[in-house]
């Protein structure tokens, strides 16, 4: 039997490729702190390690300043930058004026990973789905802050604590969240 549509079906939106979730990573002092003059307040080799484990493969989405901050497109990764300066040029990485013509840009499999600074993590906060955080156990001082959130609108789904050691004279976690609500 031969079946006929009357309509054709709808094209797909040309974003529907980049439906991935979206993910933030963010390393977090107790009292809110994530950068100070647009350096990490700490160093702690075992997240930067973490940090390329989650993101290599796919897209990072970054403010303008976290962008200078690492200096360079970082391997295995496309890079893409949210800037109000219309002829900001990111050698080796791609543009955009916003959260969504970011997204928009995106060509690598999913998740997409949000990845600064405190503006950007204020606008992608309330679309995220999952947060790859590292949480010190320790205050430092600095200038950008993560927002506050409601965590009861988040399901910690997996912890790893690392006592105070060699690597870090401050104990810390790494803590995954997915939203519940």
């Amino acid at each position: 039997m031969q079946v006929f549509q009357d309509t054709p079906a709808p094209a797909a939106p040309p974003t529907a490729r980049n439906a991935a979730s979206l993910e933030l990573v963010v390393a977090v002092a107790a009292n809110g702190i994530i950068g100070d003059r647009n350096r990490l307040p700490w160093h702690l080799p075992t997240d930067l390690k973490r940090f390329k484990a989650l993101t290599i493969g796919h897209a990072m989405v970054m403010g303008r300043k976290t962008w200078e901050a690492i200096g360079r497109p970082l391997a295995e990764r496309q890079s893409i930058v949210i800037t109000r300066q219309p002829n900001f040029v990111a050698v080796g990485a791609e543009c955009a004026g916003s959260l969504d013509e970011a997204i928009a840009l995106v060509r690598r499999p999913g998740p997409v990973f949000c990845i600064g600074g405190e503006q950007i993590f204020r606008e992608a906060l309330p679309r995220a789905t999952r947060m790859h955080m590292t949480e010190i156990a320790a205050d430092f001082s600095g200038d950008a802050r993560f927002p506050n959130f409601d965590r009861g609108a988040w399901r910690e789904v997996v912890r790893e604590e690392h006592p105070a050691g060699v690597d870090a004279p401050f104990a810390f976690a790494f803590v995954t969240c997915e939203r519940i609500t």
